[in-house]
């Protein structure tokens, strides 16, 4: 996490922003996590100058909004923070790791706050989405959470006693870029990441690479909510499909529940809507935790796709 030293009042309307790859969601929360307002809009692609309008655009509507509706508030009682791919490089103060690879290499947080014209605070969307889930989400009173994000790409973001665990190269939780562990025969060496790496887990378990993975098998190309559909309906090639895909899940996350123990993990991302994975997950990671207590709570978001928002909104605020 990135940004000025100070703590901002606990009094100030809390703006958070999370900017995806297809979209950029903001939200304004008030000093209890109330939801005042929310916008959405479509996130520009491969423009870095419009994507730092699309975000101020965001921002400065929102807090408009809220002074609209309370006359006399000053714009500086806002605090906003936002929630990015990759993350800001300690040693450079650019944009490293973004799988929106037009951010890369940027002077992003530099270049929003002069666009603005007010301090942000910047963190991973994977970061923040742990932090909304364990301020007041799904790991509300954990000491520690590990916020899993399964969508286009695969992150993660640790939070234990409040803070983010991100590390002095700004890669904390970054599990998504680890190969794929305890690899089964025909699973060596992987498929080829966006990172240039192959075998990544999030060239595994995201949902473009289930939906490749049904197609290298099958040999039909079809999405991961068809796949989802007609294996409900018994379908045996896509209820393969999704034991595949659950078990790969389910060995990456033993990697991580050995390295860090986390108390709870919360799933986010359009792929943590499998209800099957809460079921299935913590008796197929049993067999590889390092451990004679393997039980692990692994839960859905409470926030759903506001979660990464939400999370952003509490960067100024959590301790």
């Amino acid at each position: 996490m990135t940004g000025p030293a100070n703590t901002a009042p606990r009094d100030r309307i809390r703006i958070g922003i999370d900017l995806g790859g297809t979209k950029i969601e903001g939200i304004a929360l008030d000093v209890g996590g109330g939801q005042l307002a929310r916008l959405r809009i479509n996130a520009p692609r491969n423009d870095y100058r419009a994507t730092i309008e699309a975000v101020c655009g965001i921002a400065t509507h929102l807090i408009n909004e809220r002074c609209a509706d309370s006359p006399g508030v000053d714009p500086r009682a806002f605090t906003v923070g936002i929630g990015m791919p990759g993350s800001i490089s300690p040693a450079t103060g650019l944009v490293q790791n973004a799988n929106s690879t037009w951010l890369n290499g940027m002077a992003f947080q530099k270049d929003i706050e002069a666009a603005l014209g007010h301090p942000v605070r910047l963190a991973n969307d994977a970061n923040c989405f742990a932090v909304s889930e364990a301020v007041d989400g799904a790991g509300a009173g954990a000491h520690s959470v590990f916020g899993v994000i399964l969508g286009t790409g695969v992150g993660g973001g640790l939070v234990i006693g409040g803070r983010i665990i991100d590390g002095p190269r700004g890669t904390g939780g970054e599990w998504g870029h680890n190969p794929l562990p305890w690899a089964k025969e025909g699973e060596f060496p992987g498929p080829l990441c966006w990172c240039g790496k192959h075998g990544c887990m999030e060239a595994w378990v995201s949902g473009p690479a289930m939906a490749a993975d049904h197609e290298l098998v099958t040999g039909h190309e079809t999405s991961p909510n068809t796949i989802a559909t007609l294996s409900q309906i018994g379908t045996p090639e896509y209820k393969a499909t999704l034991e595949r895909h659950c078990d790969r899940l389910a060995r990456g996350l033993a990697q991580v529940i050995n390295l860090i123990d986390p108390e709870v993990i919360v799933l986010g991302g359009g792929l943590s809507n499998l209800a099957h994975l809460y079921d299935e997950l913590p008796g197929r990671i049993a067999p590889y935790l390092f451990t004679d207590s393997p039980q692990i709570a692994i839960r859905p978001p409470r926030w759903g796709d506001a979660g990464g928002a939400r999370g952003a909104a509490w960067l100024w605020h959590v301790s």
